[in-house]
């Protein structure tokens, strides 16, 4: 098979050991050559200009630049087939990687097969989400968004600040932080701030 015939592929991921690991396994294909690997996003989005990849692997989480930030800036170019695979599943970080362009979401628990199948999916063009991936990405669209504020105040909610410490932080009242607050326990189903960050967090909207 001539080197134009396969889908090249970049891995990128900050673990030396799985990128070993994917290079391995894509390896091992007729059709499939890793073009090249990436320990953070920098790297990540230098090598897609460079090599112009059919497909490119990557971690959400990553160094110097995220995961999500590289994806939103490899897919200015149209022509980039990005697919996900990572550990995190919170319903936000599915929904922001979708939405900065990603073509494909897969977890890293995901049999090998399956990362083929999806990586061959994507490089033909069409879109590829797992399952459990598709059903979290589903309930995310179907929930109340969260403005701007609110996750501000979600934010040091979650970093253990006052309703008194949070007003000062946005200069608001500490008025206007209890609608805040009252709106964030609404749109997310709890009932108390506690609620709210086990939820929050769980569904990746905001970090520790």
């Amino acid at each position: 098979m001539s080197e134009s015939n396969f889908i090249r592929i970049i891995v990128a991921d900050d673990h030396p050991v799985v990128r070993q690991g994917l290079v391995t396994i894509i390896e091992r294909e007729l059709d499939m050559s890793v073009v090249g690997q990436a320990s953070n996003g920098w790297e990540a989005k230098e090598l897609f200009c460079k090599k112009r990849p059919d497909v490119v692997l990557m971690d959400l989480r990553m160094p110097k630049l995220s995961g999500a930030a590289a994806i939103q800036n490899i897919c200015t170019d149209n022509s980039a087939n990005v697919i996900i695979l990572t550990t995190y599943d919170g319903d936000e970080d599915i929904y922001n990687g979708i939405q900065a362009g990603a073509k494909g979401y897969l977890l890293k628990d995901t049999e090998p097969e399956e990362i083929l199948y999806a990586i061959r999916t994507v490089a033909s063009g069409q879109k590829y989400i797992s399952k459990a991936v598709a059903t979290k990405l589903k309930e995310r669209m179907e929930k109340p968004e969260l403005s701007q504020r609110e996750l501000e105040v979600l934010q040091l909610i979650t970093n253990g600040n006052t309703n008194h410490q949070i007003a000062v932080a946005l200069f608001i009242t500490e008025g206007t932080v209890k609608y805040h607050v009252n709106n964030i326990l609404g749109k997310l189903g709890v009932s108390d701030r506690t609620q709210a960050v086990v939820a929050a967090v769980k569904r990746g909207i905001v970090k520790f």
